[in-house]
């Protein structure tokens, strides 16, 4: 009996192990890159890297057991950019995140293979990433961050909280920005007349070049400044904000962590959101899908902060119903 019992269940396991290898093969650990535009050190990148985690793992995928993550944290370096690109892809991961336009931009010209999802791009068609919103094609989607036509409603939010400026530049580097800076810079010129303001590009291409802009604005009576949303104004968010309130400029930033450090105000797409929905996309690719199926998505939630504190450091009065309408107001 005990040699009958054991035979049989020998032979009951070795019919149950081929189950149990497939289980474990359909198991398999994904592999994904993850190519982001900041410091490692810094708190908005590293926020924003654990919203897109926590979305992951509420879809059911366990950081280093079921998908393992390469990070390369390339701050607005485009050189570093382009050779953490190179080495994510020389990984040959199952699919790369990219935070941005410059991230995305490095990566396409390592591989067009690989798929690549965008958490927070500008302009995609523009910038040659996809061939349409609906139809991307190729091997990249994503989440758009915020559309051109927000930058008639930062000229409209500045005219609102400071009525007397005529003249306002748009401050951002044509090396990092989505179309050379041209993306937001018509639509706002185009806005300007509406509203009897110039606009005017502030183009800088390194720290030093930030006093020099932000100098020669202030010199000019009833100037404002607008920080358009790329890589290098993030990664020097904190030296704006001070120039701005040290020659009393008002200013007009994107995210809401900006009116938090001290700007007066801020207007734009939440990025955690955005790269909360990124985990979906990439579920939806390990899962069998391909990213020239899935239509690049434009943002749908947006915040408007407001720092009165700072308001006051410029000798502004922030009127009531502007007030009424933020979504937060920083004391």
């Amino acid at each position: 009996m005990r040699r009958r019992a054991f035979i049989m269940l020998l032979g009951g396991a070795a019919a149950a192990w081929p189950l149990a290898a497939r289980a474990q093969q359909g198991e398999r650990m994904r592999r994904m890159g993850v190519l982001m535009a900041y410091a490692e050190s810094d708190r908005e990148g590293r926020a924003w890297v654990a919203a897109f985690r926590e979305g992951l793992q509420k879809l059911g995928w366990t950081e280093d057991r079921t998908v393992r993550s390469d990070y390369r944290w390339a701050t607005s370096d485009v050189e570093l950019m382009q050779r953490f690109a190179k080495e994510l892809v020389g990984l040959q991961p199952d699919l790369i995140l990219s935070q941005n336009t410059p991230t995305t931009r490095a990566l396409l010209r390592q591989t067009h293979t690989i798929p690549i999802i965008f958490a927070q791009v500008a302009d995609p068609v523009g910038d040659g990433f996809i061939a349409s919103l609906p139809r991307p094609g190729g091997n990249v989607t994503g989440f758009i961050g915020m559309e051109a036509a927000i930058a008639g409603k930062w000229l409209e939010l500045l005219k609102e909280i400071a009525p007397p400026v005529t003249r306002v530049a748009l401050l951002f580097n044509p090396a990092t920005a989505s179309d050379r800076g041209s993306y937001f810079l018509e639509p706002l010129k185009a806005a300007a007349s509406s509203f009897g303001v110039e606009a005017i590009a502030a183009s800088v291409r390194d720290s030093p070049e930030l006093g020099t802009a932000v100098a020669a604005l202030a010199r000019e009576l009833n100037g404002g400044l607008i920080v358009m949303p790329e890589a290098f104004t993030n990664a020097h968010i904190a030296e704006i904000i001070s120039l701005a309130v040290r020659y009393r400029l008002p200013a007009v930033y994107a995210y809401r962590r900006l009116a938090e450090l001290g700007g007066l105000l801020s207007y734009g797409n939440d990025p955690l959101d955005n790269f909360r929905r990124a985990a979906s996309y990439v579920d939806r690719i390990l899962k069998g899908e391909k990213p020239s199926e899935l239509p690049a998505q434009i943002p749908v939630k947006f915040e408007l902060t407001i720092n009165l504190k700072t308001a006051k450091a410029l000798g502004l009065t922030v009127p009531p119903t502007l007030l009424a309408r933020a979504d937060e107001v920083i004391e």
